[in-house]
């Protein structure tokens, strides 16, 4: 049985990944941790999970608990993972890994060194929508070229100050802005598909004024098979301009698609133009910790580890000049 110790009470535990963990056989949920008393005491009578706290120590310490999940912002995910693996208890992080490349690399140190595993929720890898999207890229022919647009306009607290700007938005905390947050999806992706981006560099900007952090970015990526790609996010724009579109541009068609709205899948090639249109599961990070928890239990590999999650973080950092 893996008996889990969820250490953070955000959106993302609530429907996202929290229920999953108890849906599949042999996990549970054992304890909730939460600086907040109150947030941590809810969400644990809400969930039927048996124990609270609000000391991320007592959480790992609990001899029950043999897993971790850390579903805080990414400035802590470095200290509560070494933490836990130097106590023997494999991880799960929300991504993205870390809020820096470095920090990536002192998990997967540690990682290595303890022998404990260490996983990262890049959880789309494994959904239905975008396995028919691997499915479907060969029917383009060679890819000659990616593209990737993301534009929204800016959320209701973006303008705020003090304790209510939203972490996503403080870069000591998330890592960056909202690219720090969003783009890790769209580009764990497409790593996915087509292999380790070499090269990377970017373009940043803070055209709203809305906090410090940037909210304009242009970049262009090279992949070790040669293939070569840009992306364009914008996260104050008007609503007349919100996209959420990834192109794959081959030599016998294009492949398009979205990867936080789930629209229809668009084809086009020989046979002309083709939508598919691909339902995903009410708990959304179900498949990988389903995944994960069979690795942990002997029975499979997962593949969705702190390794195959550090080059997302590198391509960031280079695009934000970070490195």
């Amino acid at each position: 049985m893996i008996r889990w110790g969820v250490i953070g009470c955000g959106e993302a535990t609530e429907k996202k990944s929290g229920p999953a963990f108890s849906n599949i056989a042999g996990s549970k949920i054992e304890a909730v941790m939460s600086r907040n008393a109150d947030r941590a005491r809810s969400y644990a009578e809400r969930h039927g999970i048996k124990k609270w706290y609000t000391n991320v120590m007592d959480i790992i310490d609990d001899p029950i608990v043999n897993a971790i999940y850390i579903a805080t912002p990414p400035s802590s995910h470095a200290t509560y993972a070494i933490m836990a693996i130097k106590a023997g208890k494999p991880v799960y992080i929300e991504k993205p890994m870390a809020a820096t490349y470095e920090d990536c690399i002192r998990i997967n140190k540690a990682s290595e060194e303890m022998g404990v595993p260490c996983f990262v929720a890049y959880y789309r890898r494994y959904l239905p929508y975008f396995k028919k999207v691997e499915e479907l890229i060969p029917r383009v022919g060679k890819v000659i070229n990616v593209q990737i647009r993301l534009a929204q306009p800016p959320r209701e607290f973006d303008g705020s100050t003090g304790a209510a700007m939203p972490w996503r938005v403080q870069a000591n905390i998330a890592g960056g802005g909202y690219f720090y947050d969003l783009a890790p999806h769209q580009l764990d992706l497409l790593q996915h598909y087509f292999g380790c981006i070499i090269e990377a560099k970017g373009y940043t900007a803070n055209r709203g004024g809305l906090y410090d952090a940037e909210d304009t970015i242009s970049a262009c990526f090279r992949f070790d098979n040669g293939l070569v790609g840009s992306g364009s996010w914008c996260f104050v724009a008007d609503d007349s301009a919100r996209e959420d579109r990834i192109e794959v541009i081959g030599d016998k068609g294009m492949l398009s698609f979205s990867v936080f709205t789930y629209e229809p899948i668009t084809l086009h090639d020989a046979q002309g133009l083709s939508e598919f249109t691909i339902p995903n599961p009410e708990h959304v990070q179900q498949p990988l910790i389903e995944n994960i928890i069979h690795h942990l239990q002997g029975d499979g590999i997962c593949t969705c580890n702190g390794i195959s999650a550090t080059p997302t973080n590198w391509v960031m950092d280079r695009i934000l000049g970070k490195i």
